[in-house]
């Protein structure tokens, strides 16, 4: 009986690993060049982690792969990390907790469970975390690199889409929610539930007034969210903190020249968002989404000290993107066939291999039911002289070399 691969997991061909690679490698080149520094967590983490943030919900505690792992008479509950921001702070916690300021990058797979088995349970992303400042230009800084490595993979026509969780959260207050509650209302929300909205237009109707125009702040300017601010100052000064942040970021984002539309129902799921929430999109496909978490760190045990980061969808990312022009060409593929199996010749064709690969190029030593036409060059090794002969196989040309210096000169005036 054939096995199958489980639901929702996903097998990379050779073909997709390099698309794979080629994400992996401009994101990891653009945080180096920012200043962020590589780190990796655990695939495996204790439950409590997550749930002690609250950022598992009753909701979402059902979709993640939990078990208990053993130690003796007494097990302890563990998760495959469903996300990687949690992972990543309670890293700095551990280890990097002396750093004023913390830059960090990391790539990693995280684990969802879903019921069809029709979406990828089994998910990549490229994740940043910026610890330790707490000011606009962090937050802008986070959605600048990000859109950067989109650029990078040659993706256009990205499209940044701006919520504020400070904004979302000082509303619902004021309809009297616990913020165990407010997540879960604010979806229920946006997803129309006239018993909920019933309810808080019956105790708070003043409020409700207010929300409709908040919720339909799509696409709009500055200038709309300062006139929004009036209102609110008069009748609700609480909401003016979240406000004055929301209208820094956007200026920033204007004076840079970055396109934005403000769309506050976009800050859906917001559980450990403080500030600014960002999505990032690529037609209707959503690749990224980052915000500011600065209640987390404290909630995990860790300092009072502000924090914000985002995610990449690596796995969405390597099926949309274009190969980019900047990115260099594969190096050329030679395959080394020895004439016979001495172990002078076998010894020699290591030898050039190994030479031929110092020098740049992909050699693969030929084998059982090898394909040649995968090759652009095949270089045969004989006892005679000359003891190379070098075959440029897409212009079915012949030469021969007495000496591996003559060979790699062939090769480069073949480039």
């Amino acid at each position: 009986m054939r096995i199958q691969k489980c639901k929702g997991t996903r097998d990379l061909s050779p073909k997709e690993m390099t698309q794979f690679r080629l994400v992996e490698g401009i994101f990891r080149d653009s945080c180096l060049k920012w200043g962020y520094e590589e780190v990796r967590t655990p695939t495996i983490e204790s439950l409590h982690l997550f749930t002690s943030a609250g950022t598992l919900t009753a909701g979402t505690l059902s979709k993640v792969y939990s078990f208990l792992d053993w130690d003796g008479w007494c097990g302890e509950r563990v998760v495959l990390r469903p996300e990687g921001t949690i992972p990543a702070v309670r890293l700095y916690i551990d280890n990097l907790v002396d750093k004023k300021l913390a830059r960090l990058f990391y790539i990693i797979n995280t684990f969802t469970f879903e019921e069809t088995g029709k979406e990828n349970r089994e998910r990549w992303q490229c994740g940043t975390e910026l610890i330790g400042a707490g000011s606009k230009y962090a937050d802008v800084e986070l959605i600048t690199l990000a859109i950067e490595v989109l650029k990078k993979l040659g993706l256009e026509d990205v499209e940044l889409k701006l919520s504020h969780a400070g904004l979302i959260r000082a509303l619902l207050a004021g309809f009297g929610l616990s913020p165990e509650e407010q997540g879960k209302v604010f979806d229920q929300i946006l997803d129309g539930n006239t018993a909920v909205l019933a309810r808080l237009k019956s105790q708070t109707p003043e409020l409700m007034r207010l929300l409709t125009p908040l919720l339909d702040t799509k696409g709009k300017t500055p200038g709309f969210l300062r006139n929004l601010k009036a209102v609110f100052n008069q009748n609700l000064p609480e909401f003016k903190p979240a406000l004055d942040n929301f209208l820094s970021i956007v200026d920033l984002l204007e004076t840079m020249g970055q396109k934005y539309q403000i769309d506050i129902a976009s800050g859906r799921g917001f559980e450990y968002y403080t500030g600014i929430i960002f999505q990032l999109f690529v037609g209707k496909t959503r690749v990224g989404q980052g915000g500011r978490y600065d209640a987390l760190i404290p909630l995990m045990g860790g300092k009072d000290i502000p924090a914000s980061g985002f995610a990449l969808r690596l796995d969405r990312l390597m099926n949309i993107m274009k190969t980019p022009p900047q990115i260099k060409q594969e190096p050329e593929k030679i395959l080394v066939r020895f004439v016979n199996d001495g172990v002078k010749t076998v010894r020699e064709a290591c030898e050039i291999a190994g030479c031929l690969r110092k020098a740049g190029f992909i050699v693969a030593l030929e084998l059982d039911n090898e394909n040649k036409d995968d090759f652009q060059w095949l270089i045969e090794i004989k006892n005679a002289s000359p003891q190379f002969v070098i075959a440029n196989q897409s212009k079915k040309q012949k030469t021969t070399a007495k000496t591996v210096g003559e060979v790699l000169k062939i090769l480069g005036a073949g480039k």
